[in-house]
């Protein structure tokens, strides 16, 4: 009897036994120690008992979700938002170039010839650029803008075949032009929404202030010829609209950071076309 009453019983006894002469075989399912069978069964009855949740238990408070705020014209597309961002830069711009053409001398800020020949062979180049990606590249996004009525390549090469058959030395590409289609044809290997953004914003400000720089150029170089640069085939408003709307559509299927990576290039398509413009007016 003192034996069997050992505090510590060897391992080898304990399997030893023939398992139905167990009161417990639960408790092989437990790892052998040296402990008291009174101590073995308080633990387990301590285990137990912390595992059942009391009435006394704080109720697990769940964490407070932010709501996300939408952006600027969100509701009703992807190009709306970009108008949102076109505003905002012309209102930050606007103060600093009419302080610019008040210090400098009014005589700097009129167009030349050889300056709007340099804007005419820099933005053939862009719309090459951006017009041959999208006839060639097998992305599915691409031809969306296949065959969409404002393609100006061939319309650029006729005027600047004419004007050299005026006599104009016809200047090679610039920086300005150079560096965007470089720029645009990284961007297009790397992401769809955003090289989209950039041709959309091409498209879109050629038809709307472009045509407008043109008309006075002309004017101001006594110019009475029509180029076809500002000549369209058909009604230039709703080319424009059928081109918003496949934007807008393919912008459902991006992710929101997709979104706002297209918004940061809407940014930088103004900057690079900026410059390009520019070339019109030889400081």
């Amino acid at each position: 009897m003192l034996s069997s009453l050992s505090p510590c019983p060897s391992p080898n006894l304990l399997f030893s036994k023939p398992l139905s002469l167990n009161p417990n075989p639960r408790r092989l399912s437990f790892p052998l120690h040296c402990s008291s069978s009174t101590t073995t069964s308080t633990s387990t009855s301590a285990t137990t008992t912390t595992a059942v949740p009391t009435s006394s238990t704080a109720p697990v408070r769940r964490k407070r979700q932010r709501r996300r705020h939408f952006c600027p014209g969100e509701s009703e597309g992807i190009c709306e938002e970009m108008r949102f961002v076109a505003m905002r830069l012309r209102d930050e711009s606007a103060e600093t170039e009419s302080e610019a053409m008040e210090k400098d001398d009014e005589n700097t800020w009129q167009p030349s010839m050889e300056g709007f020949l340099k804007y005419l062979v820099d933005s053939k180049l862009v719309f090459d650029t951006i017009e041959r990606i999208i006839d060639e590249s097998s992305h599915v996004s691409y031809a969306y803008f296949r065959k969409s009525g404002l393609e100006r390549t061939a319309s650029l090469t006729k005027d600047i075949e004419w004007f050299k058959e005026q006599g104009f030395a016809i200047p090679e590409p610039s920086l300005p032009g150079v560096n965007y289609s470089t720029y645009l044809k990284k961007l297009a290997e790397r992401s769809a929404p955003s090289f989209l953004c950039h041709c959309y914003n091409i498209y879109f400000a050629h038809a709307t202030g472009g045509v407008g720089i043109g008309k006075q150029v002309f004017q101001k170089l006594s110019e009475e010829r029509k180029l076809e640069f500002y000549n369209w085939d058909s009604d230039v408003q709703v080319l424009l609209k059928d081109l918003r709307e496949s934007l807008n559509n393919l912008s459902k299927h991006w992710t929101r950071n997709e979104k706002n990576t297209c918004l940061q290039e809407a940014t930088k398509s103004f900057v690079y076309l900026g410059k390009i413009v520019r070339l019109i007016i030889l400081l």
